[in-house]
């Protein structure tokens, strides 16, 4: 009976909490709820915004971890009911559930505006006092500005020094939040609180857009649960069609889908053949052709005819849902490299202070020194070791550099993903949509014979897709466009699925699709299967066609490199980075885009795939991974630095680390120009505050320099490490002759 009793006590809880930027959020809470009785497997989710550990409690109430987590400076809420029971007793938050409904919950479908947040009217009334205290000093005078500069530091870190105190309670002295209240109050104390409120203002703007970024990056992942449709058609024992949810359908179930719709599970053809856009899951630009017994994905697109399909996987572990979960996993295990400061501050402050206290008591206790000169020696010692500078330095040259780079088309998600694309060596490229175009264009038109002309060839294909929405179609009337050729009327127009278009012309029977489906309609001539074959050979997708069972001719199409492609990846050569292609396309096409582009190539690959090679990449190499679609996501999230370009989803813009806004291959190397001389700038900075501060220790320490000396030197390396911050603003990564000299310091041993 007491066994039974301890059991029910011992239950799994979860909460929602808001205010969690990055994964150092998550270890704060999780390091001090394990330090809870009664509370066990701790799971603190980022990019879920969750909480769930398992709880006695006779021993610690759930109020408890509530008001623990709220002292850490953090909104918490329990889950409803029916949340709770969704998931599994035992299990991690949202463990075994179908991520994409979770993911539609009304909770996370609106996330508050930054200015709607705590931290975002903190931000506000921090830049409004200090705003108020800069005209007070041009209007009024430095004495009443002083009050004013003081009260606008105190608005933004009194949360600040809450949360840093709440910490070392807590067992944890040395956090973030504690160095810049020792900051700012170490600025106030020598009466500089101008600067500490300047620095108090940018801590308060990087924990914003920390949030916000996470708040696109969870808006990401639910964009790939929409891929899923809400409803599906299930087909009863009866025959007759019920629409029900989609998130309800179970393996062996009947689903039909009509033409035009979305795919409503993984699932296996069991009547019908049609062309399926799969290009949201495998990144495959042209739909395939899928009949009787091919599987097909969750997501996809049925473009022709009407299938019945039966439901081959749960829907919590379809396609959509696995690609969900990858991104969630790489998110989660893949941790922002720590920031500098809170890293240092851990050895810098109690150095420092136990230094200060040493040099204030030994001399005096031990050699009969005088009370008051080392007491003086010590607070100088003190504010020499306000780390202003070194709170400003890093934040200085990130904003000097998105900046420039943002004016460049260039982007990165913060100064850990600026250090991690500075090391880059190898960049694994997406192939659809980001070394190529994205979409197929015609690149030969081969009449069948000399009395055809290739205008004939055009014009017959552009009729018969004239009205069709297919890829292919488009290309093939856009090409038809440019030259002039305009489309015929036709009657009797039927898409044949999976074969191509067929319609009368004048009253010609006319056909226009693949080549081994063209031969069965029409005769081609002497040497022309050679062609076709020579023409696919490089990659490119071929259609015949055919009038009166006659072939008149054929188009080849490809989906053509980018402009600048092959520059890019020279490019990236100069600077020691090694270029790799993934592409869900067949190895043929892969090898002649990789071929033209002079660059490796992994082909074939699912989105898992794609994952598997960037982890094989990583386990050796610093990699970059850029690309454009929903497939690319999880490979995204898995590189060091994942990158897409401007043109991409919205998914894959949310889930990379910084973006590529002008679609250029060619800026993948100037990206990592940029991270590179970033590097080397926060290096410089660096030394430039550590050396100064260093050099004034120890004149202070043997009574050379004073107290108004400290002031000097901390306020003088405050202004150096800004000035040469703001060096990055003319920085230009693209122009190679303009950036030699910071290219050249970034690539010194120093900056590696």
């Amino acid at each position: 009976m007491a066994q039974d009793a301890a059991k029910d006590a011992h239950q799994r809880h979860q909460w929602r909490v808001d205010g969690m930027d990055c994964p150092s959020c998550a270890g704060k809470i999780r390091g001090a709820l394990e330090r809870l009785d009664g509370v066990g497997d701790v799971q603190v989710s980022v990019m879920q915004g969750s909480l769930a550990l398992d709880l006695d409690t006779g021993r610690t109430a759930p109020e408890d971890v509530e008001s623990l987590v709220e002292r850490l400076g953090y909104g918490v809420r329990r889950q409803s009911a029916q949340d709770d029971a969704e998931a599994p007793s035992g299990a991690g938050c949202c463990a075994g559930r179908d991520h994409a409904d979770h993911f539609r919950r009304g909770d996370d479908a609106s996330p508050r505006r930054w200015h709607a947040t705590a931290k975002g009217r903190q931000v506000l009334a921090t830049g409004a006092a200090l705003g108020v205290a800069t005209l007070l000093r041009f209007t009024v005078g430095t004495e009443v500005a002083h009050w004013a500069f003081l009260a606008a530091c105190l608005i933004g870190l009194a949360p600040v020094a809450r949360r840093a105190v709440s910490a070392a309670r807590l067992g944890m002295p040395f956090t973030i939040e504690m160095l810049m209240t020792l900051a700012a109050g170490g600025a106030l104390i020598i009466g500089a609180a101008e600067e500490a409120a300047m620095v108090v203002l940018l801590f308060a703007i990087g924990e914003i857009l920390e949030s916000v970024a996470t708040d696109r990056a969870r808006s990401g992942i639910r964009a790939l649960s929409d891929l899923v449709p809400r409803e599906a058609r299930r087909e009863a024992a009866d025959g007759e069609i019920h629409t029900v949810e989609a998130s309800r359908l179970a393996v062996g179930q009947v689903v039909v889908v009509r033409p035009g719709d979305r795919i409503p599970a993984d699932a296996t053809i069991l009547e019908g053949r049609s062309s399926i856009d799969e290009s949201p899951v495998t990144g495959e630009s042209v739909p395939r052709a899928r009949g009787e017994g091919d599987e097909v994905f969750a997501g996809s697109i049925n473009h022709d005819a009407v299938l019945r399909l039966r439901v081959s996987r749960p829907q919590q572990d379809n396609t959509i849902a696995r690609i969900i979960r990858l991104v969630e996993e790489a998110q989660e295990a893949r941790a922002p490299t720590e920031r500098f400061i809170d890293r240092f501050s851990r050895v810098y402050m109690p150095a420092v202070v136990g230094l200060a206290v040493l040099v204030a008591v030994v001399p005096p206790l031990a050699l009969g020194g005088d009370w008051g000169e080392w007491t003086y020696r010590a607070l100088a010692l003190l504010l020499i070791g306000c780390p202003c500078a070194l709170v400003i330095s890093v934040p200085a040259s990130i904003a000097s550099s998105l900046s420039s780079g943002a004016r460049h088309g260039l982007l990165l998600k913060g100064g850990a993903v600026m250090e991690a694309a500075a090391r880059t060596e190898a960049v694994a490229f997406d192939k659809t949509g980001t070394l190529t175009e994205g979409r197929p264009r015609v690149t030969d038109v081969v009449p069948a014979g000399v009395d055809v002309a290739a205008q004939d060839v055009l014009a017959l294909a552009a009729s018969l897709e004239r009205d069709a929405s297919h890829p292919l179609a488009r290309a093939v009337l856009e090409h038809a466009a440019s030259l002039g050729v305009g489309p015929s009327i036709v009657t009797e127009a039927r898409a044949v699925p999976g074969q191509g278009v067929e319609a009368l012309i004048e009253g010609r029977r006319a056909f226009v699709g693949a080549p081994r489906h063209a031969a069965e309609r029409g005769t081609l001539a002497e040497g022309m299967a050679e062609r076709l074959e020579a023409l696919e050979a490089e990659g490119k997708t071929v259609i015949v066609a055919v009038e009166d069972g006659v072939a008149l001719g054929a188009i080849a199409l490809r989906d053509e490199p980018r402009p600048d492609a092959e520059a890019g990846v020279q490019a990236l050569s100069a600077l020691g980075v090694r270029s790799v292609m993934l592409t869900g396309d067949n190895d043929r096409t892969a090898a002649a885009i990789a071929g033209r582009l002079g660059i490796e190539r992994r082909a074939g690959l699912m989105p898992e795939g794609k994952v598997e090679a960037i982890r094989e990449l990583a386990g050796h190499e610093r990699t970059m991974m850029i690309g454009d679609g929903i497939n690319d996501a999880p490979a995204l999230a898995s590189a060091q630095v994942g990158v897409a370009m401007g043109s991409g989803t919205d998914v894959a813009l949310e889930t990379a680390d910084g973006a590529l806004l002008r679609n250029r291959v060619g800026d993948a190397a100037a990206l990592i120009r940029l991270a590179r001389a970033t590097m080397a700038n926060i290096r410089q900075n660096i030394a430039i505050a550590l050396g100064l501060k260093g050099l004034f220790l120890v004149t202070t320490v043997l009574g050379i320099t004073g107290l108004w000396l400290a002031i000097l030197a901390d306020t003088g390396a405050t202004v150096l490490v800004t000035l040469n911050a703001l060096r990055l603003l003319r920085f230009a990564p693209g122009d190679r002759d303009s950036t030699q000299d910071d290219v050249a310091v970034a690539a010194s041993p120093a900056a590696s």
